[in-house]
């Protein structure tokens, strides 16, 4: 993983699952991380585990519906290592439950967070990536991204929307910036503690026990896109467990 070694790295939703995980190995692999989330004790905690691994890592509190937040990672980022090469969107929540349910303050939360906070995260990078004319977006959206099921609708949404925009992305983008999705399936982060439909929970729960994979696979498919060279562009990885249909 030679071309992770020396770049400079923002995660959102760092203080656990996949973006945890990320910050561990891209650390590790010699990246210069600035770690992003809403529970800054975990993050400092993630930050103090990396230093003691040698690794160089800082964070900053974030809460990525609140546009000023990604500002302010991105300004960090930029204070704290002179510039910044990859923003890993990968902030997200998925209270997902049966339309008829109406648990509309749960639809809010989604699009507040995987979508908006999402193009807060381009809004702040992008005029950042122009001027030193390289960058690097790696967006998470999921495989709710690729195909709807019953109950997952709205969270479906707005993975299909950061699919496109990220799309609309990468045309726009010209031959300087690169622009990856990644579409995991069912991964073992705890997601389904967030979710407000008993049912929906308790069946979730369930299917992570039989067969969800671990954050790691997404955090070397992560990996795998940053470290091509700066003429290659990996558009898009989906990774699954074996066992998901």
């Amino acid at each position: 993983m030679a071309g992770i070694e020396g770049k400079v790295v923002a995660i959102t939703g760092a203080s656990s699952g996949i973006g945890e995980a990320t910050a561990l190995l891209l650390a590790g692999q010699g990246a210069s991380v600035v770690l992003a989330a809403r529970r800054l004790e975990r993050l400092e905690s993630l930050v103090a585990r990396i230093g003691a691994a040698g690794g160089q890592a800082t964070c900053i509190r974030t809460d990525v519906r609140r546009r000023e937040d990604l500002a302010g990672l991105v300004d960090a980022a930029c204070a704290r290592f002179g510039r910044l090469d990859v923003l890993v969107g990968n902030a997200g929540v998925m209270p997902i439950s049966p339309l008829d349910e109406l648990r509309v303050e749960d639809w809010d939360d989604m699009i507040d967070v995987n979508l908006k906070g999402f193009l807060y995260g381009i809004a702040a990078a992008l005029p950042v990536f122009r001027r030193q004319g390289a960058g690097h977006f790696v967006n998470i959206a999921s495989t709710a991204g690729l195909k709807t099921v019953p109950n997952q609708s709205v969270y479906s949404g707005t993975k299909f929307a950061v699919r496109a925009i990220s799309e609309g992305l990468r045309q726009e983008a010209g031959d300087k910036l690169r622009v990856t999705i990644i579409s995991p399936g069912f991964v073992r982060t705890g997601f389904a503690d967030n979710v407000t439909s008993p049912e929906i929970r308790a069946q979730l729960t369930a299917a992570s026990e039989r067969f969800a994979m671990a954050p790691d696979a997404v955090a070397r498919a992560i990996a795998y896109a940053i470290e091509q060279p700066d003429d290659v562009d990996v558009g898009e990885i989906v990774v699954r467990p074996t066992a998901q249909a």
